[in-house]
Formats: structure tokens, sequence, C-alpha cells
């Protein structure tokens, strides 16, 4: 014997709803009255769904459609939520069917794919439009001026090397991104990636006028991880510290054990990249791992920061199930601390 269309509903686990021939919602689950807020059986569906590409979708159907599909946008704890409804006709009971599906997650991917398209375009047009436009002007009104080529080549030359570091960082995200699920195995010594970083950028430091004042213990301190992804990390880290913090300013790096770190609920690591820069607005600190965003736009770029370089870090410390902390004092500088457990 054929379930009662109630029944059937009520067994759904979706958001799901009935309409009978005369228009009126004659089944709702628990779900779907949770969503819609307002009671609904025995309604009208026009005053109940009231968003008109969900209402033409029912419309559609109950015309002679077997099946139409529409959106439809609410907030919930006050997040947007997009859900795809589809409506469905079964003929022998003369019903329609609503069902609601969150498909939020899946809006929001393929906007984020058109904001990271549309980012990545844009830092490569303005760098590109730069050089043809210096190419252009070199082949015709600069052709014979000795003084404006140079100093046009050497834009260039500064524009090509920025298009560079872009795609480096851009393929950088993409192979980290893509071995972020699959944990490390190898055991690494963080004390002697911190110096080998030290050493690295202590050249750097020197040109900027900057003091790196390392504080790192004698002994090794080692755990599983993947030795080049965190040499990347601390690189971005104390790089950007040296070119945010300030000439004639210090940066401090401490390596620091400990038996529990509240964040990861096991014992761990800490190192901390500090300087003694102008600092941070609290308003910039939650998106500061986002792709391409700058808390201060100009200077970034004016210092050949792509804006990936802290998404390439958040990308990395997820495959090592580490953690990345910032602090910042407007005036008196910034505080990285990444957060590593052991084992």
């Amino acid at each position: 014997m054929p379930l009662p269309v109630s029944e059937v509903i009520a067994a759904l686990p979706h958001p799901a709803l009935a309409i009978g021939r005369d228009e009126q919602i004659i089944a709702i689950n628990e779900a779907a009255q949770k969503l819609l807020g307002t009671p609904a059986q025995g309604r009208h569906f026009i005053t109940i769904l009231r968003q008109p590409s969900v209402v033409e979708a029912v419309e559609r159907v109950m015309a002679g459609s077997a099946r139409a599909v529409a959106q439809y946008l609410t907030i919930e704890r006050g997040n947007d939520v997009t859900y795809e409804v589809n409506a469905s006709r079964i003929d022998s009971a003369g019903v329609v069917i609503a069902s609601f599906q969150d498909v939020t997650h899946v809006a929001a991917a393929g906007q984020m794919r058109r904001d990271f398209v549309a980012n990545v375009s844009h830092e490569l047009r303005t760098p590109l439009t730069a050089l043809t436009g210096f190419i252009e002007t070199l082949q015709g009104p600069a052709r014979d001026d000795t003084a404006a080529r140079d100093r046009f080549l050497d834009i260039m030359s500064k524009e090509a090397g920025r298009m560079n570091r872009l795609v480096g960082d851009l393929l950088s995200l993409s192979r980290v991104e893509a071995e972020e699920r699959v944990r490390p195995t190898e055991l690494c010594d963080l004390t002697a990636i911190l110096g080998t970083t030290i050493r690295n950028l202590n050249p750097l430091a020197v040109e900027a006028d900057v003091r790196l004042r390392p504080d790192l213990p004698d002994a090794a301190v080692t755990l599983i991880g993947d030795t080049d992804q965190l040499l990347q990390v601390f690189t971005n880290l104390i790089e950007n510290a040296i070119k945010y913090g300030g000439s004639g300013k210090n940066v401090h790096i401490s390596l620091a054990q400990h038996d529990r770190i509240d964040a990861l609920r096991a014992p761990g690591v800490v190192v901390s990249v500090r300087d003694e820069g102008p600092g941070i607005d609290a308003q910039h600190l939650p998106r500061l791992t986002e792709r391409f965003y700058r808390a201060d736009s100009h200077r970034s770029r004016a210092l050949g920061g792509t804006g990936l370089g802290l998404a390439i870090v958040k990308h990395i410390l997820n495959r090592h199930r580490g953690r990345l902390r910032v602090s910042s004092t407007v005036g008196e500088g910034t505080e990285f601390k990444v957060l590593l457990p052991i084992g």
C-alpha cells in the first residue's frame, strides 16, 4: 500500500514540502518548517515560499514540466545561505514536491574561484601594462634617449621580477594545497631550520639596516615535518618582518618547547617572529592569510609583495596540524607565532 505523502516528506533528510492540486501545502517536514519559519501546513505555497524564482519553479511544474530548479536565499546565524530547490511532480497523486539542499559551500567555492581569477588577472595586468607602455616608448619617442632607456629598462626589470615572483608564488600555493592532506613523514630539526633561515636572510637584513636577534636553544628540537616547507614558512615570516619592521629596528626570533599547547591539545613548539615596526591595525589581522589580502597594499607592492605569502604559510601549517597566531600593537610592532605539535 502506498505511503501517505506526509510520511514520505517527513522521512526525507533535507527540508521538503508537498503542494496539492489546490496549491495548498499539504505536507512539510520539520527541517523545512524550521527553514521557512512560518507555519505552512494548509497555506498557499506563494505566501510561504515568497521568493519569485522559487515560486516560478513550482508554477512551471504545476503547469506540466517534469522538474524545475531554483535558488532559495536566506540568512542563518548572520551568514548568507544558498539552497537549491528541486521541484518535481508526482502525476499519480497530483502533488508537487519541493526539496531544499544547502549548496552554500558550492556557491562559495565558485565565488572563490572567480575572485581568485580576477585577482590574478589584476595583479598581472598592472606590470604587463607598464611593460607594454615602456616598450612602445622605447620603440618610439625614447629610441635615442640613453638616459630614458636606462631608466625604463630598470623599471621594466623590476616589473618583470614582480611577475616572476607572482607566478612562482602561484605555483607554490598550488603545490602546498595539493599536499595539504598528506601528512609529513620525515623527522626534521627545527633549530637547524631556523638557523639556516636566519643565515640566508642576514644579507637582506644588513641591506635594510635591520638586526636579527635569535633566541634559539643549543640542542636540536625535532618533530615530524617537511623541512623544505617549514623553511619556506620561516623565510616568509622573517623576510616580512625585515621588510615591514623598519630601518634601524630589530627582529626577534625565538623557539620554545612546551609540554602542552592548549590550541593544539598536545605538546609542541612555539616559534615567534616579532618586529618593532609600525604594527597592523586590528581590523586587518583576521584576513592576513587570505589570498591577495594586504593590510597596506601600496607599501606591499612597493616592497615586491605578491599577497600570497601568508596564504602559503597557512596551508603549510594546516598540513603540519599547526596554527598561526598574529598579534600587533600599532606603533610598537607585530608578532607572528607558529604553533607546531611534536609527535
